[in-house]
């Protein structure tokens, strides 16, 4: 009801604030995670903002510590969490968790270029993922709320769907990852 939806405006707010200064900084980026899934699949309940920033390798943190004089941070030392982990835990002032991927990889670079903005709420237009990308994160990650998400979003978008790009991004990244199942699960959705 009116609780739910006054959260979900806030969590657009939070995104659209930290958008705003990305946008200052000249910083690429676009939003994944429960947002993107707003727009492209079956919306979740709870969601925060996840965004995946370009920060390159070696560069890390001085975007870290930018970020960090904008937000509190969620976990302690967090200059080194985000260092070792590639993701810097964060708050809005509003209490809006925040989840910064460092970004630098080929396919990390491909979701940022491929990004486009949608209008969530009124006059809140947001720079998000591809449903491609989206899957292929999701499918990546293959937890089993991941995995009826991509189903969520393989029914939404039906033939919309670029399979072949999910599958040039998505198949080294399972090699990486040394799980192949992950391709045979994909597969088993998208034959329904």
């Amino acid at each position: 009801g009116f609780r739910k939806r006054a959260a979900v405006i806030e969590v657009y707010r939070a995104a659209a604030d930290l958008q705003r200064r990305c946008e200052d900084r000249g910083w690429r980026f676009c939003l994944i995670g429960g947002i993107a899934l707003q727009r492209w699949g079956e919306p979740r309940e709870t969601i925060d903002v996840d965004v995946t920033l370009l920060t390159g390798f070696g560069h890390e943190e001085e975007f870290v510590r930018e970020l960090l004089s904008w937000y509190e941070a969620r976990v302690p030392e967090p200059l080194a969490f985000a260092l070792a982990n590639r993701v810097l835990l964060l708050q809005a002032p509003s209490g809006v968790g925040i989840d910064v991927a460092l970004g630098g990889m080929p396919f990390e670079e491909s979701a940022v270029a491929r990004a486009t903005p949608y209008e969530f709420a009124p006059g809140i237009f947001l720079l998000t993922t591809s449903a491609e990308d989206l899957i292929v994160m999701k499918a990546f990650a293959a937890r089993p709320k991941d995995w009826v998400d991509v189903e969520g979003i393989v029914i939404r978008q039906g033939e919309a769907i670029d399979w072949n790009y999910i599958e040039h991004h998505l198949r080294p990244l399972v090699a990486l990852k040394e799980e192949p199942e992950i391709l045979e699960h994909l597969a088993r959705i998208r034959r329904g």
